[in-house]
């Protein structure tokens, strides 16, 4: 059934300049007056400009935007100069162009005016991929904003949804999306079989319009599971010829297919280990099947036991990525791209950067993040992710290759994303910025979290100041809050299992997945010199991380296994931080409440209800969180809080 949809950033509205002239748009023969590029911005001035007569080419109008390709700027880049008669905007390519005028109008629209600028602007990543965990049947795995809106009932789904999702992503910069999830079950297997490849082509030449290569996760023994065979191994020249036949029939159909995005070997997913070979053997086969065409195998590095025996204490899941594919480095095929979780992990509020990016120096790698809140409240709870994404990405490796920033060792960023069919497609409205913020920071990483929160305010909500002050206070403290009434100082894994929501600090303590804390009456903490974790780090991160006396506060207990009493650089004991950072945590949610309800009158209603609901939930949670982690440490260590406070 068809839901509507929200504008979200991209809802035009006339400008403050009152102009009832010509308008003229002036492009050459080599620009696709009916692409993207020339349709958004002939929408978007229609809008903003109501009195204007807008017409194609016109010498005398008083107003000129000119839209043009050139050969010299690379494909995505563009330039921009404007003033109040107008502007030009260039763009390497038709892409190039859409996000050029896409940053034009943002400007204007910003300063509900014309303005002067001169910009010349090229994507700091080659890939900035959104990863969608749609399954077949129209649910989404680990998704908290309704129902998938590509997948109904078995069957693809292309309407006038998926043209907004288009436009949406490409205004933010975001040229990538894979569309089902990377746990290939049920009839996702035959997503790529000839039912479905002329709905495939649809949605391709769609996306293509608006910038964006679509991709597939695949069931890496397709040719047994769809394809009748009895082996999937990458080596058999049988299983070859499928992949590349495969390769051609989907390619012959859509032209501008991205490639496909492999999940192998991990949480019961099959991979290239059932027949004795490694994670590059498997890649490259697939690579060599799609590299005619131009195709390109995203290969995921979150590979682990899943079984592991919680009285094992010497096998640590952190380190099981790196050794899988640290020695693989520089045996992938030059189309192949390995995505490695931004932490060693599983997306945990507060985890170090992984390690693999310090180490892969014959790798194209991308950096894997999760928009949808999984373990950071589920679209219930505001978390702003933008400053861990930015400091992530500006994160120092210290590889001997320079300059040594993760963004600097990447090529492309991936993110699990957060949408769904819900009206405001991410649940929550202010689960947004995460969505926006993602794009506009893998495309111009320069830009900082603050930056960018005051742009999608500004574009979602209007220019209400007291709307973007209490907006921007909640948004940008609102990581720190959670991470304060979680999980702080590096501990992870206290929420419940199965849910991934809500505290059950012993839940995972006795459980398969290798995600331990080791707390007991002594102390708390991993030491992860003795498992050989802080080794895979570059120097001199090897010695920070090793020592408890050095650690950042904020790792400490990922890192090192310490007593209660240990003091931090601030001063206060590992225990009291424990205690004073749930008690803080949980009264700044309070707060983000009494924030929100100052708003009421100044935004929709709905919109107002909707966050109004939310916030109460996330008190009572964070409520929840603060007595059980208080209370199960207290417990523990027979330490009482040094201010009285109530520990049960």
């Amino acid at each position: 059934m068809k839901k509507e949809s929200s504008p979200l950033w991209l809802e035009y509205k006339p400008l403050n300049t009152a102009f009832a002239g010509r308008a003229a748009i002036r492009c050459p023969s080599r620009v696709d007056r009916q692409g993207a590029a020339v349709t958004e911005l002939i929408t978007a001035l229609k809008i903003m400009l109501p009195a204007a007569e807008l017409t194609f080419g016109a010498d005398s109008a008083s107003l000129i935007f000119e839209a043009d390709i050139a050969d010299f700027l690379d494909p995505e880049e563009y330039m921009i100069s404007a003033d109040e008669r107008g502007a030009s905007v260039i763009g390497g390519s038709e892409s190039g162009l859409l996000y050029g005028i896409f940053a034009y109008l943002r400007e204007i629209r910003l300063a509900g005016s014309f303005v002067r600028m001169n910009r010349r602007v090229r994507p700091a990543l080659e890939l900035r991929m959104l990863d969608h965990w749609d399954n077949a049947d129209g649910s989404v795995e680990r998704g908290y904003s309704g129902e998938s809106f590509f997948f109904e009932d078995g069957k693809l789904v292309v309407n006038e949804r998926t043209e907004m999702y288009a436009r949406l992503l490409a205004s933010c910069g975001i040229n990538s999306a894979v569309i089902n999830n990377v746990n290939v079950r049920g009839e996702a297997v035959r997503l790529i079989c000839e039912e479905n490849i002329p709905q495939l082509a649809r949605l391709s030449a769609l996306l293509h319009r608006w910038g964006i290569a679509l991709y597939l996760s695949i069931d890496f023994s397709a040719p047994v599971s769809v394809g009748g065979m009895r082996t999937a191994d990458p080596l058999d020249p049988a299983v070859g010829y499928w992949w590349s036949n495969k390769a051609r029939e989907l390619w012959k159909a859509a032209p501008d297919l991205g490639g496909f995005l492999v999940k192998a070997d991990s949480e019961g997913q099959p991979g290239p280990y059932a027949y004795g070979r490694d994670h590059a053997d498997g890649a490259n086969m697939l690579a060599r099947a799609v590299k005619p065409y131009g195709g390109r195998i995203i290969w995921r590095a979150f590979v682990y036991n899943c079984t592991q025996d919680w009285r094992d204490t010497r096998t640590d899941r952190a380190c099981a990525g790196f050794r899988t594919f640290a020695p693989l480095d520089g045996h992938f095929d030059a189309n192949v791209i390995l995505q490695v979780k931004n932490g060693p992990m599983d997306f945990q509020v507060r985890e170090p950067v992984h390690p693999l990016f310090g180490a892969m120096k014959h790798t194209a790698l991308a950096a894997e993040f999760q928009l949808a809140q999984e373990y950071t409240g589920q679209q219930l709870h505001v978390c702003c992710l933008l400053p861990m994404l930015r400091e992530i990405l500006l994160w120092n490796t210290c590889t001997d290759i320079q300059p040594g920033r993760v963004i600097d060792r990447i090529c492309a960023a991936a993110a699990v994303s957060n949408t769904g069919d819900s009206f405001c497609w991410t649940g929550s409205e202010l689960a947004g910025a995460n969505l926006y913020g993602f794009g506009r920071l893998t495309f111009e990483p320069q830009l900082t979290a603050e930056d960018i929160i005051d742009e999608w305010i500004t574009l979602t909500f209007g220019r209400d100041e007291k709307v973007r002050e209490v907006l921007s206070e909640i948004l940008l403290s609102s990581h720190k809050a959670y991470e304060d009434y979680t999980a702080p100082l590096g501990l992870g894994w206290l929420c419940k299992p199965a849910t991934h929501y809500g505290p059950d600090p012993w839940g995972y303590e006795f459980d398969r997945w290798g995600t331990y804390n080791r707390a007991d009456r002594d102390g708390v903490g991993i030491d992860r010199a003795k498992t050989g974790f802080t080794a895979m780090y570059n120097e001199p991160l090897r010695e920070l991380y090793s020592d408890p006396e050095k650690c950042p506060d904020e790792l400490l207990l990922f890192f090192c296994r310490v007593r209660y009493d240990h003091l931090l650089h601030s001063g206060k004991t590992v225990i009291q931080h424990i205690y004073d950072s749930h008690f803080e945590g949980c009264e700044r949610a309070e707060e983000f409440a009494r924030l929100w309800d100052s708003l009421e009158g100044r935004l929709p209603a709905e919109v107002f209800d909707n966050g109004r609901r939310r916030f109460k939930e996330q008190v009572r949670c964070a409520r929840e969180w603060r007595d059980v982690i208080n209370a199960f440490f207290h417990r523990l260590s027979g330490f009482s809080d040094e201010q009285g406070r109530k520990l049960y």
